[in-house]
């Protein structure tokens, strides 16, 4: 477990996109802080920017108020004249116009978008996280399944080799009694074909094993060169629950339950967006002028500050959309998760289901494995003395193989079901728990 934690790639891959909705996050969080820029510019014009005024305008006005006192001025009315005939010429702004500018634009007031926006960004981050939990629990139980399949694999083959080495011992006790006239050649080659199918059998139990190790390997992520030895046994506890308790669990816990409930949250901080819209954007406007080549300080002043805002009055109804698109899709997120929810307690039963048929097995088998190593122990002094065939002892050699094997088989199909009942219910860390209170396998 601590070599999955650490080691696996799904576990490594949703702790990755757990960092990605945290950097969403603190991007959301930017629309807060103000907006600091700067703008520069060069500019050349076909003709500079001048103020022309005729000066007749000033001089008519003095010829009659130099006729009103003088009537037959001639001398200074010329000169008047002469003076109005031009034209006032005031440069503004140059040809060439050069200019670098700060600009600060920092919203106070956007009708609560950033507010709802840093609510999704949170839950966001909730819903990576709650994927990571799912991530790890599925990986877990795909742990459990691989570790305890490995264990039930060496468990197997041991029982393979037992059997292999009880037949190949009876076998050579029938080449014995072939010489010595007790038993026919018949006998004697049903017990080598028994022997040779027991070899067969280890050896595919062997080869299954092999595939065991590799799967557990690839989960962990570690040397493909070394063997694994488990030592945690297969067990079964019969102190588990009633069914209704897991279902219970299912609308508090389950994973997939829950980021069903934080998208549901998501729609309706967007639909909250969406009304934000009809509020105008309120911000704080400033602009200083660090370099100006051209335009003077009396033509545009180098600071300003000032507070602008900006209304969408009318969008073609796409506010109306938005609103609407986040109701449905609200909706459609509390039907699914009604749905889930219905769907996960069918998964509770059948895996409870699978422990019940587990646990039932176990104790039938439990009687069935002492009667059968009773009748192994029967048979193999039966026919040592005369008293029972080769085919009997094979028989009964083969039976209890195959009980033993099923015995193991349901220790292993409880731990199984166990985990998956347990992921289910978002609460994969009970499993240690509840298998330190169980039984081992004990054959």
């Amino acid at each position: 477990m601590e070599l999955l934690r650490k080691e696996n790639r799904s576990i490594r891959i949703a702790g990755k996109e757990v960092e990605l909705a945290k950097n969403e996050h603190q991007k959301l969080n930017s629309f807060w802080y103000p907006t600091v820029g700067a703008t520069g510019a060069f500019v050349h014009m076909s003709n500079p920017v001048e103020v022309k005024q005729p000066l007749d305008q000033f001089t008519d006005p003095a010829k009659e108020f130099v006729h009103s006192i003088i009537p037959d001025d001639q001398f200074i009315s010329s000169i008047l004249d002469k003076i109005g005939q031009n034209t006032l010429t005031l440069p503004l702004i140059s040809q060439n116009i050069t200019s670098v500018d700060a600009n600060i634009t920092w919203p106070l007031f956007t009708g609560g978008k950033r507010i709802f926006a840093n609510k999704i960004g949170k839950t966001m981050v909730d819903i990576a996280e709650v994927n990571r939990e799912q991530v790890s629990a599925n990986q877990q139980a795909l742990l459990i399944e691989s570790y305890f399949g490995l264990r039930l694999g060496q468990r197997v083959v041991a029982v393979r080799e037992e059997t292999y080495n009880s037949l190949k011992t009876h076998y050579d006790q029938a080449i014995k009694l072939e010489q010595n006239g007790m038993i026919n050649r018949a006998e004697r080659l049903f017990s080598q074909v028994s022997m040779d199918e027991a070899k067969r059998e280890l050896e595919s139990a062997r080869k299954d094993l092999e595939v065991a190790q590799q799967a557990l390997k690839s989960l962990i992520n570690i040397d493909a060169d070394k063997d694994i030895a488990t030592t945690t046994a297969l067990f079964i506890n019969e102190n588990i629950p009633s069914a209704d308790y897991f279902k219970e669990l299912v609308p508090v816990n389950n994973y997939l339950v829950n980021q069903l409930k934080l998208q549901e949250n998501i729609a309706g901080n967007k639909m909250k967006i969406g009304r934000a819209g009809y509020f105008p954007t309120i911000a704080l406007l400033g602009k200083q002028t660090l370099y100006s080549n051209g335009v003077d300080k009396y033509l545009m002043p180098r600071t300003m500050i000032g507070i602008g805002f900006t209304w969408n009055l009318f969008d073609g109804l796409n506010r109306e959309k938005k609103i609407r698109q986040a109701r449905l899709t609200g909706q459609t997120l509390a039907i699914g998760k009604d749905k889930a929810i219905t769907d996960l307690k069918v998964g509770i039963d059948k895996y409870y289901t699978q422990l019940q048929n587990a646990l039932d097995n176990v104790k039938a088998l439990n009687t069935t494995l002492d009667m059968s190593n009773e009748l192994v122990r029967i048979r193999r002094k039966s026919f040592q003395e005369g008293m029972a065939t080769s085919t009997e002892v094979v028989d009964a050699e083969v039976m209890l193989s195959k009980v033993k094997t099923a015995f193991l088989l349901a220790y292993y199909q409880y731990d199984v079901a166990l985990i998956n009942l347990l992921s289910l219910c978002g609460m994969p860390e009970a499993f240690d728990q509840y298998r330190m209170e169980g039984t081992t396998e004990i054959i």
